[in-house]
């Protein structure tokens, strides 16, 4: 991996801090991975102290960059033996690479509004009580790649942006505004006096198909938890609600799946491709 290569000689004099794991009392995070680990160096939003790289491994590009990354940011690499890495990340696929990083940082839900009075056609995902850090990973992952402006959660009762879940957004997270509120109704009610319409995902009656309902305009797009949907307030706070054509046996998708679909109908259609009339 080039000059910033960790040697195993250096290995031996590697002692990383005993019980450092993701949420750990010191305010600390452990993150893993190389493309999360990649992209926490490149959109620099958290301090990170020190990136631990696994000896012995094989040069790529990734590593490469990583450690270049690291090294212009003058962070500190810590090679670690093989043995070490593991029994300090735990029972994850690390791939090699660690670091130990401030908490993730959430944003100002008033970000939302100022995004909602300055874009002409923001585009906001609101989460109700996701609990899978995989399906919230995923919809992150999504979310960002759909160009959406913020992300919005609760609080209380569901999964926070940890290390597993940008593991699973492949990092992504590390670049959307990520909004905790605690009360997502309330936050729908202040973006809805700013003029963005709230589609609810929800299969069956009195839903829209998908992909005949125009969504172009200023658009929270709502998901709900995984096998109990959204909840009652939330769902009565939508505009409308709109449904994925389900041509199988199987009733519905993962709430991951199912909010990557709706989104890229968004992005396929305010890229010009659909013309049809508002909604409502």
């Amino acid at each position: 991996m080039g000059r910033y290569r960790p040697q195993e000689q250096d290995a031996s004099h590697s002692k990383p801090m005993r019980g450092r794991t993701p949420g750990a009392p010191s305010g600390r995070e452990l993150l893993y991975g190389r493309q999360p680990i990649r992209e926490l160096l490149r959109a620099g939003r958290r301090h990170v102290d020190t990136l631990y790289l696994q000896v012995g491994l094989k040069d790529s590009a990734d590593l490469e960059e990583i450690s270049t990354l690291a090294t212009e940011k003058r962070i500190r690499i810590q090679p670690l033996d093989a043995q070490r890495m593991d029994a300090m990340t735990g029972d994850v696929n690390h791939q090699g690479v660690a670091a130990e990083a401030s908490p993730f940082r959430y944003v100002s839900y008033k970000k939302l509004l100022s995004d909602a009075e300055q874009q002409a056609a923001p585009l906001f995902l609101f989460l109700d009580h996701l609990e899978d850090p995989q399906n919230l990973g995923s919809l992150l992952r999504s979310a960002e790649a759909a160009g959406v402006n913020g992300v919005v959660i609760p609080e209380h009762r569901a999964v926070g942006v940890t290390p597993s879940v940008v593991r699973a957004s492949a990092g992504a997270a590390e670049h959307l505004s990520v909004v905790q509120v605690p009360n997502l109704v309330r936050c729908m009610k202040l973006l809805k006096d700013r003029g963005v319409w709230f589609a609810g995902l929800e299969g069956g009656e009195p839903s829209r198909d998908l992909y005949a309902t125009e969504l172009t305009g200023p658009l929270g797009l709502v998901v709900g938890s995984e096998g109990h949907g959204m909840r009652r307030l939330v769902r009565e706070h939508c505009d409308f609600l709109v449904k994925l054509p389900m041509l199988g046996q199987v009733g519905s998708l993962n709430a991951g799946v199912a909010g990557a679909i709706a989104l890229f109908e968004v992005l396929r259609q305010r890229q010009g491709t659909l013309g049809m009339p508002r909604h409502g």
